[in-house]
């Protein structure tokens, strides 16, 4: 490698957490001027540089860098590392992370302006941008795992940014705990990882993959295959980092944090690093395909149930978070249809609308003074027409309506696995397919809401209502670019093996192989598919929305007064939350409280601290009787005690 990029490496990775460091030690210095003129020129110096990387990667096509640049430590014959890893898909994320969190630290200039936690706010968001590129860069589990509880640990402190507010603690709390369940098994794959392939190196791991994939290990009971078992494992902590069912749980709770941070943690950081995690280790998840069932079947599951709630939340955000829920859903379907380039193409395309939407949703709630409810609000597209269209392109590509990006990405995920041979690929194309339909009623049902109809609120705050200022607007207006583009842009480039130049990618399968034989261009692409049936499923989902929410508005609630359980069923979102706060949380309670009496109360306090000295006390009190202040009961203690004395040495002898 050459020399310079190593040092550019080092400067893309470091200026975030310099920035970090920054701002939250010396924020009462910098104050807000000087916190942006610190945090936001070092994230555009990683910015600038993942761009050089990216398009040097493009150019030059160079094999994979492998760069370790210090041992951690060793132990035996372990070594273990830190280091590295450059290829086309470390760039491509690189770039897709730094490019969505420049503009977040933009667009949080304005939203957070007046906030007393406006320092320790960039400190939070440059660590988080600095955590995900130590994830995506690393050549080995050791700085995986490193920036993986980065993201997680940044992740809580910010969802619990407005920490006064109980709902943000609880919900910050929840979604560090549904994470540390996760990341008991990512450890546990980490561990098989270590046992078996005695390194925590990719490329010596995947190297060996092929010689132990008929190794067996016994699983209660059972012979089962090591690397199966090992991915699993380590899939479980994707489950939880990319909210998959069933550790879907906290991401809903992750809206009680600014809007910035909702963007940035469903568009670019936490929630694809599970995503990319899985595609970064294919060579290992191909030499199981019971893995990769279990990869396509959660993720369809994903894709399609959860988009479902989206049509009952009536916060704006929330719709937003429960379409990022199921469009992740669509990534990790890709995965387990071992059509990794496809999953990564679609984070790509969705990390620039799903920013886009989240940014637009924010732009919305300050013009309503923090109002959230998409039931008071309505016509706010004559009072804000710059946020109108952002959101609009927005939800056309979210929808894969053509020509815009999730159209590409979307509607090739569904091909691959409808093109599958993995068990249970069927009843996934059924839920991927379906969910086109759900995707679109949900998203024009809060664009209608928001944007058009009659205004739901008094005519004073109606006539308050004004657009964003250009702190807000002109990064949406940068992520429609893409929102619109990317998808055309990328497609030939991912189906020709953008990810395929690097032994740290499984070799493209017979699914991605035909993809490629089917779509030459974008153009023929688009041909055979705007006809297709996902897009004229979104077409319909748009025009019942249309007709549901504004020609004749009375039919939801029609509609939720004659299907009333199955409208409970989805504001208690299938009961999941009640079932976890039922057994886990309340087990967790009652083992607490038995464990408070019965430990604390009874074996501590009252038997090891209170029992002796209570003890001490009645012996006291004992004696005590005993001082009567006459002499013939003194002399008669003493004779008692010649007598005994004289007893003892006579039974003695």
């Amino acid at each position: 490698m050459p020399v310079h990029i190593h040092q550019l490496l080092l400067l893309a990775l470091l200026t975030p957490l310099l920035g970090a460091l920054l701002s939250g030690l010396f924020g009462s210095v910098l104050k807000v001027p000087g916190t942006n003129w610190t945090t936001i020129p070092l994230l555009a110096v990683s910015l600038g540089i993942s761009i050089y990387l990216f398009l040097y990667f493009c150019e030059m096509n160079p094999a994979a860098y492998v760069w370790n640049l210090y041992t951690f430590g060793l132990f035996d014959q372990l070594q273990f590392n830190i280091g590295f890893l450059i290829d086309r898909m470390t760039v491509f994320m690189m770039v897709v992370v730094t490019f969505v969190s420049f503009l977040v630290h933009v667009y949080s200039m304005g939203y957070m302006q007046g906030d007393s936690g406006y320092c320790r706010f960039f400190s939070y968001i440059s660590g988080f941008t600095f955590a995900m590129l130590a994830l995506v860069m690393a050549n080995n589990f050791l700085l995986l795992f490193f920036g993986w509880e980065g993201v997680g640990l940044f992740s809580y402190l910010l969802i619990g940014f407005w920490f006064h507010r109980e709902a943000a603690n609880y919900a910050s709390l929840k979604a560090f705990i549904a994470n540390r369940v996760g990341d008991l098994g990512f450890l546990l794959g980490l561990a098989m990882v270590l046992a078996y392939f005695g390194t925590l190196d990719y490329q010596t791991s995947f190297a060996m993959a092929p010689h132990l994939s008929q190794v067996t290990v016994n699983l209660f009971g059972y012979s089962i295959n090591m690397i199966t078992v090992t991915v699993i494992l380590l899939f479980i902590g994707a489950i939880g980092k990319s909210a998959q069912i069933p550790l879907h749980i906290w991401l809903e709770g992750s809206m009680e944090g600014p809007t910035p941070i909702s963007a940035l943690i469903h568009a670019a950081t936490m929630v694809t690093a599970g995503v990319f995690m899985v595609a970064r280790l294919s060579p290992l998840f191909e030499f199981s395909n019971a893995a990769l069932s279990v990869v396509l079947i959660i993720g369809a599951l994903t894709c399609f149930f959860m988009g479902v709630l989206g049509l009952v939340q009536t916060d704006i955000k929330r719709v937003v978070a429960y379409s990022t829920l199921s469009q992740l859903g669509y990534m990790m379907a890709a995965q387990g249809a071992s059509a990794y380039a496809v999953g990564m193409f679609h984070l790509m395309s969705h990390a620039a609308f799903k920013a886009l939407l989240f940014l637009a949703a924010g732009s919305v709630i300050v013009a309503m003074h923090h109002e959230q409810d998409m039931r008071k609000m309505g016509g706010l597209g004559r009072k804000m027409p710059i946020t109108y269209v952002c959101m609009l392109i927005g939800a056309l590509a979210l929808c894969g309506v053509p020509p815009f990006s999730g159209f590409f990405s979307k509607d090739m995920i569904i091909d691959a696995v409808h093109d599958s041979v993995i068990p249970g690929h069927e009843f996934a194309f059924i839920l991927v397919g379906a969910a086109a339909l759900i995707t679109a009623l949900y998203t024009f049902r809060m664009f209608f809401m928001v944007f058009h109809g009659k205004p739901r609120m008094t005519p004073e705050e109606y006539a308050h209502v004004k657009e964003s200022p250009w702190t807000i607007t002109l990064p949406l207006l940068i992520l429609a670019i893409p929102s619109v583009f990317a998808g055309m842009f990328f497609m030939h480039a991912d189906l020709n093996g953008f990810f395929g130049s690097s032994i740290f990618v499984a070799p493209n399968h017979p699914v991605m192989t035909e993809l490629q034989g089917l779509y030459q261009t974008p153009w023929q692409f688009f041909v055979e598919n705007a006809q297709d049936w996902p897009c004229l499923l979104a077409f319909l989902g748009i025009i019942l929305s249309y007709l549901a929410y504004l020609r004749f508005p009375k039919i939801p609630a029609l509609l939720a007064r004659g299907l009333p359980f199955l409208r409970t069923l989805l504001v208690q979102k299938y009961y999941i939350d009640s079932a976890y706060d039922y057994f886990f949380t309340g087990l967790a309670r009652l083992f607490g409280l038995v464990s408070y009496r019965l430990g604390d109360v009874f074996l501590i306090d009252r038997s090891c601290v209170e029992g002796p000295a209570k003890g001490f006390v009645n012996l006291g009190a004992l004696f005590k009787k005993w001082q009567t202040g006459f002499l013939y009961h003194y002399t008669l203690a003493m004779v008692t005690g010649v007598f005994v004395i004289l007893l003892l040495i006579w039974f003695n002898h």
